[in-house]
């Protein structure tokens, strides 16, 4: 990826690129300066741009010819080692060729919003790095450099570097490229033993019951069953927004999720098992019907803005929700966990777990359980009291009353008896005593 940098001994500002193999610097006469290096970048990204697509000309770009290839002297990086199995068969197509036909073969296959993703980390990331390296020369050492430039990319719209989930995002996409083209042109891949990183635990905070309660009690009128809906159904954010009234089932008493809302536009939901139909409390349930009265009028979504269009959720995430935690004093969290809060009170409140993990879309109770069980003691007592319950309840009435003894009145150990050897009442042959536990069990 090419980059903008400044002379030391005349501090103008100079582009830094690759092409065809080169790497090539263009200087100019621009003092380093913020409103200078925006201006120099925008020529830069719609280089790099062309040369993505296979569209760049060098010469009439720069209105000279192209320079000859550098000398080993004049690099400030060292040449990439090919591995013999490259040299010694077919060449191989340039990473910018290859990647592009790979994305071209596999598209069909993805959602839209996968489709945005994948397209976004060839562009700004693997095309721009290796270019028309061809994919047969791109080492393992050539991997792994890759992956410490992305370490140190920043982040968009943040003061910080790309985080351990984005790259392995960005080498995901690199990792199938190059295992197609090992195996399209007979080489060894050089992705081989390179594992991902290892991810920073997802940090969920669900809200309290109590917390919820006030949110509900302060939101603004007109989403208020906005919020009914999100804490306390599990959907996601592109669900919730993408929900339309011929979705709500109020006879049955069921949402049915069958559309989401990513980036802006209809889409499919995130995996096949998101499709499903989630069960109204009698809470969800007149929320719904009091906003059927203000917006089923006007639109197909459940919840919208003026014009009718579904909710946008930068929009909703800045004008809304931040300043409704500000305003109540709550620290700062995303409106995911508005989904995470709705787990955590199902298991609170004793609900199946095979059941919640198909209310949230999920195929089994692992995530379930590895996610939110730790929430759950803070909710609930774990101390067996549950287990006491049971056992009082299935063996009311059938338990004596302990005597209260008087210390004159205990027994002696002399006393006789008669009834039977070991001192119990006397009872007919192959039944329990009345007061023994199991005599609450049918033994047909």
């Amino acid at each position: 990826m090419g980059s903008i940098r400044a002379l030391s001994s005349k501090g103008t500002l100079f582009m830094d690129f690759r092409f065809q193999g080169q790497r090539l610097r263009e200087y100019t006469l621009l003092a380093d300066t913020p409103a200078n290096r925006k201006r120099l970048q925008k020529v830069l990204d719609r280089v790099e741009t062309e040369i993505a697509l296979g569209a760049f000309d060098y010469a009439k770009t720069f209105g000279k010819p192209l320079p000859q290839r550098e000398t080993d002297e004049d690099r400030t990086e060292p040449a990439p080692s090919q591995p013999a199995s490259a040299t010694a068969g077919r060449p191989t197509p340039p990473m910018a060729e290859f990647a592009n036909l790979w994305f071209a073969e596999n598209e069909i296959q993805w959602r839209r919003s996968y489709r945005i993703t994948q397209r976004g980390a060839l562009d700004k990331y693997v095309i721009p790095f290796f270019g028309n390296r061809p994919v047969g020369e791109i080492t393992r050492a050539d991997v792994l450099a890759f992956r410490g430039y992305l370490a140190k990319a920043p982040a968009r719209g943040e003061d910080s570097t790309l985080s351990n989930r984005r790259i392995n995002a960005v080498m995901k996409p690199l990792r199938q490229i190059l295992n197609e083209a090992a195996d399209r042109f007979e080489f060894q891949t050089a992705f081989r033993n390179i594992k991902p990183l290892k991810n920073k635990r997802s940090d969920v905070q669900p809200f309290s019951l109590a917390e919820v309660q006030l949110i509900l009690a302060r939101a603004r009128e007109d989403y208020r069953a906005y919020f009914t809906v999100r804490f306390f159904t599990g959907m996601r954010t592109g669900e919730v927004h993408g929900l339309k009234w011929k979705y709500i089932d109020f006879e049955r008493r069921l949402i049915l999720v069958r559309e989401s809302i990513v980036l802006g536009e209809e889409d499919e939901l995130k995996t096949e098992d998101s499709q499903r139909d989630i069960q109204m409390t009698q809470v969800v349930y007149e929320a719904l019907r009091l906003q059927a009265k203000s917006t089923r009028k006007i639109s197909d979504y459940v919840f919208c803005n003026q014009a009718g269009n579904p909710l946008d959720n930068k929009n909703f995430n800045n004008r809304v929700w931040r300043p409704l935690l500000r305003h109540l004093g709550l620290a700062h969290r995303r409106p995911y966990q508005m989904r995470h809060t709705t787990a955590t009170l199902w298991l609170a409140s004793g609900e199946a777990p095979e059941w919640i993990a198909r209310q949230l879309g999920h195929t089994t109770t692992e995530m379930l359980f590895r996610t939110y069980s730790r929430f759950v003691p803070n909710l609930t007592r774990q101390d067996g009291s549950a287990f006491d319950r049971l056992l009082t309840q299935s063996f009311a009435g059938r338990l004596p009353e302990a005597p209260v003894l008087l210390p004159d009145e205990a027994p002696s150990t002399t006393d006789s008896v008669d009834d039977c050897d070991d001192g119990a009442p006397a009872t007919p042959p192959g039944q329990p005593p009345p007061w023994h536990p199991y005599a609450a069990i049918s033994l047909n």
